[in-house]
């Protein structure tokens, strides 16, 4: 009887053990998981395999002819190369922002609450409303054109030349800078306000508190508001489209007007080509990213 009851007592806790390993949250991130599998991960694959084709329907495979093809298109390297530009100077120019303002909010003794807020109202303005204002804004018989004239100056054609770029920046900047902020202000409330009091007192001053210390501390925050600020620069393409259309000034021409466009012309050997190449191009830059935080995290 002994030996039966301490083989149920044992059998029992196995099951015990076995019961708490399942995880209830599994059940609701599981639905989640499905759509994003079903609706993101599995048409991906699908239309990769039409970069390999030469056609949609009984295509032949004809191997890297359609990114060789694509690296000689003009116009998809016009796209290439001005989406390079705009995350060149709106991501480097949006964190140094976004971290200004996050530390002088941090600093706030009251009212932060109010300043966060008001930084997140981009957030929350529906695209059409704030494509209107940019636009009456930019205009060649705007708001800022207006200005301009009064002060005795001549207007700019802000959308029509070189100049849509940097309105095109602002108008990034201007969503972002409060998601950003945010998420930097996450990081700057988790370094202990020791660090900064023993390095007054080792006679450290603020330039060198804010590399070894705050920098350091909040570099896991940098890397992850660099990837998120990545991702949202490709997302500008719904405000450039709203405010110039399908064919805008060159300067703005970026790569989704170019998949737009390939779209649109049912070109579907050059749309998933481009769009393989730069989810490629954006998975090693994460990559590197990364592998560049745990590597300065590592060595302390």
């Amino acid at each position: 009887m002994r030996r039966r009851r301490r083989c149920r007592t044992k059998y029992s806790y196995i099951l015990m053990n076995r019961t708490k390993r399942f995880d209830p949250a599994i059940l609701f991130i599981f639905p989640g998981l499905l759509g994003f599998v079903l609706f993101f991960i599995w048409p991906f694959f699908i239309s990769l395999g039409y970069t390999f084709v030469d056609k949609p329907v009984n295509g032949s495979f004809v191997g890297l002819r359609n990114f060789m093809e694509l690296f000689r298109n003009r116009a998809y390297l016009l796209g290439l190369k001005n989406t390079a530009i705009f995350m060149g100077i709106s991501i480097p120019a949006n964190i140094v922002l976004s971290l200004t303002v996050a530390m002088l909010v941090n600093g706030l003794k009251k009212r932060r609450e109010l300043f966060t807020l008001l930084f997140l109202i981009p957030l929350v303005i529906p695209s059409g409303s704030m494509v209107f204002f940019w636009t009456k804004f930019f205009e060649n018989g705007g708001y800022l054109n207006g200005l301009l004239n009064a002060a005795g100056m001549d207007g700019v054609d802000w959308l029509g030349t070189s100049a849509a770029r940097f309105v095109i920046i602002a108008v990034f900047i201007w969503k972002n800078l409060g998601y950003n902020m945010v998420l930097f202000l996450s990081g700057l409330n988790n370094i202990p306000a020791e660090y900064y009091e023993a390095a007054h007192v080792d006679g450290a001053g603020g330039i060198r508190a804010f590399w070894h210390i705050t920098v350091r501390c909040i570099l896991p925050t940098l890397v992850l508001v660099i990837i998120m600020s990545v991702i949202n620069s490709f997302r500008v393409f719904k405000e450039i489209y709203l405010i110039t259309g399908s064919y805008p000034h060159e300067s703005i021409y970026v790569l989704q007007h170019f998949m737009n466009n390939m779209f649109k012309s049912l070109n579907y050997q050059k749309l998933t080509t481009a769009t393989s190449a730069l989810v490629l191009i954006v998975a090693l830059l994460t990559q590197l990213l990364l592998r560049f935080e745990r590597r300065v995290s590592a060595n302390g």
